[in-house]
């Protein structure tokens, strides 16, 4: 397939089956005895994350040859140009593992350090979304290859007060809640993984801040679908994320993903990662 950057909708399109294919794969393979290892940096990974990056990887070559792709598991082996691919394959290992569903597919192709096309699925929730110039989720198909019902999604404005932050179940820290404190929050979420950016692009909480590490394949899916609903994500300074950061090992500063850009002043995010 001939990649045109000036339809970026199409290949959040062609995107989509890719992320619903793994998702499948990933949902079959749950209830199986999944064996653990630890990576250098502590998380965790399985079986699972490798199946589901080796056929991303040979879906994206199939459809685009020429495009790199940077995933998570085999980072080290592909290098970023000018347009190229962020793939985590199973974002929520440890949720994973421990069966609670919130984890999610994300991919994204990146154009000149920003996301231009992406698509994000929940497996366990039944649920993909993607992104080109607009936001849009289905529910997802039961056989692969099926279709799509898409809707457009849209952010909410923020209330006066009551807030909803989504927060990590395992990775809170002082910094984090030191951003929040400084907002009317009304009510802490638990949610896992990329899907925290789908959840505030469809209207369903309003902030999301991350103070701790994360890598750029975490965030950059998420990151675009919240973008196209109208929402923004911001690093320290209000500046949107950039990507393709292969000399800091993909790794993010802190960060808040806002469903209401008007949050962002507001906001006094530390300017190294906690």
């Amino acid at each position: 397939m001939r990649l045109d950057v000036s339809q970026p909708d199409e290949i959040a399109l062609r995107l989509a089956p890719i992320a619903a294919e793994a998702a499948h794969l990933l949902r079959g393979m749950e209830n199986a005895l999944i064996e653990k290892r630890i990576k250098p940096d502590g998380s965790p990974t399985t079986a699972a994350d490798l199946a589901a990056e080796e056929m991303i990887i040979r879906r994206l070559h199939e459809a685009w040859p020429h495009v790199p792709v940077v995933a998570e598991e085999t980072a080290s082996t592909a290098h970023a140009d000018d347009v190229f691919f962020l793939v985590d394959p199973l974002d929520g290992t440890g949720d994973f593992i421990r069966g609670t569903g919130e984890y999610s597919v994300n991919i994204a192709m990146i154009r000149k350090n920003r996301p231009l096309a992406a698509a994000v699925a929940a497996p366990a929730m039944g649920a993909i979304w993607i992104a080109g110039t607009k936001a849009r989720t289905s529910a997802m198909p039961e056989e692969d290859h099926a279709t799509f019902d898409w809707r457009d999604i849209r952010v909410r404005r923020a209330p006066e007060d009551g807030l909803v932050a989504l927060v990590s179940r395992r990775h809170g820290d002082i910094a984090t809640e030191a951003c929040l404190s400084t907002l009317s929050i009304g009510t802490r979420r638990m949610t896992s993984s990329a899907l925290k950016f789908c959840l505030i692009a469809s209207g369903e909480a309003d902030i999301y801040v991350r103070c701790g590490a994360t890598m750029e394949w975490d965030t950059a899916a998420g990151d675009h679908v919240l973008c196209c609903a109208g929402g923004s994500v911001v690093g320290p300074g209000g500046a949107p994320l950039t990507y393709g950061h292969e000399e800091r090992g993909y790794l993010n500063g802190p960060f808040a993903a806002l469903g209401d850009v008007s949050l962002a002043p507001k906001l006094d995010l530390p300017t190294a990662v906690a």
